[in-house]
């Protein structure tokens, strides 16, 4: 029974992990579009990640003691700072240039909703997964619930709104791409190399690459004139939405396969627009709440249904093994089961 529920537990934690790091991510939305619109959204990225990757030292500094023992090879190293420069620079070049652009509510419901459509298409046509039809009809839902929010949230205007709004809606396409990619990517980069030091290098290489493109536009900034709520919003997205977030979302990918990880991020329009409402004060309308509750469900359906196959595929071994003892213990040694869902 304890070897049972070991994994089991794992498994919640791991999408407690996910959850917590897409409400952190849903808040980021709004956060950071109080943020780009006082200063080029190169800069805004550069502070919110040059500030996450200083967060990110401290922590590997005084929390990383005990895999100190681990020594690390270039080729771990490198890999970990390339991802970065996907989901740290790529992802988030697109992500502050689309909210300069288009309302930040269109990314909190392009960029989590297409993310695992685009995850899924990519490990299938990989020949990395399988999707069910439990999976493929959750991965639909929430895209059917994304249009009736985004109906409800344009006001029934559709993309006739303006070409800027387009312009953004498209540059948050890209990000969702940036994202796909990192999540897939980011599985090889745990073999071998704890979270904090996977997510510090990470964040570290993508803050650099994003100073690259920020330098240029640092001169624009009225420094002294910047309110002290826009600091405030910069230590929150550099703390929160960025180094407690990716680490968190490393430690649910140890567990999750990365289209499952990926899936669970229908939830961040929930917290998007919640905080869009609670901080901005954008409206929020009935049909935007049926399109979320939609999204939600086509959320839930894949995930619960990937984990319940994941448990099956785990008693099923254990309970033909049950005279002989040491099949049992092969088998819960092989972690191949938890990672490809």
């Amino acid at each position: 029974m304890k070897k049972e529920a070991q994994p089991q537990s794992e498994s919640a934690t791991a999408y407690l992990y996910l959850l917590a790091t897409m409400a952190f991510f849903g808040s980021a939305f709004a956060s950071s579009k109080s943020v780009v619109g006082h200063m080029p959204h190169q800069v805004a990225a550069v502070l919110r990640f040059g500030g996450g990757a200083l967060i990110l030292l401290l922590l590997l500094a005084f929390m990383g003691r005990k895999s100190r023992g681990a020594v690390l090879t270039g080729r771990q190293i490198m890999r970990a700072a390339a991802v970065g420069l996907i989901g740290v620079c790529a992802y988030n070049l697109f992500f502050f240039w689309g909210l300069s652009l288009a309302p930040s509510i269109d990314g909190s419901i392009i960029v989590p909703v297409l993310s695992p459509v685009i995850t899924t298409g990519i490990l299938l046509a990989l020949g990395r997964e399988k999707a069910s039809r439990a999976r493929i009809g959750g991965l639909a839902l929430g895209v059917a619930g994304a249009v009736v929010f985004f109906i409800g949230a344009d006001g029934g205007a559709g993309l006739t709104s303006g070409g800027s709004r387009l312009t953004g809606d498209l540059v948050y396409l890209l990000g969702a791409l940036s994202w796909a990619v990192y999540s897939i990517a980011s599985k090889k980069v745990l073999v071998g190399m704890d979270p904090l030091r996977a997510t510090t290098f990470g964040t570290l290489a993508g803050a650099l690459a994003l100073l690259v493109f920020a330098v240029p536009s640092f001169s624009e900034v009225e420094w002294s004139g910047l309110p002290s709520v826009t600091w405030a919003n910069l230590a929150y997205l550099a703390t929160g939405p960025t180094a407690v977030a990716y680490l968190f979302y490393y430690r649910g990918l140890r567990v999750v396969s990365p289209s499952t990880a990926t899936v669970v991020m229908f939830t961040v329009p929930v917290f998007g627009v919640t905080c869009a409402v609670l901080f901005l004060g954008e409206s929020f309308s009935g049909l935007q709440m049926a399109g979320a509750v939609v999204m939600l469900a086509g959320a839930l359906l894949a995930v619960t249904q990937g984990r319940l196959r994941q448990q099956a595929a785990r008693q099923e071994p254990e309970q033909a093994a049950e005279p002989a003892e040491p099949a049992r213990t092969s088998e819960s040694k092989n972690p191949g089961s938890l990672h490809r869902g």
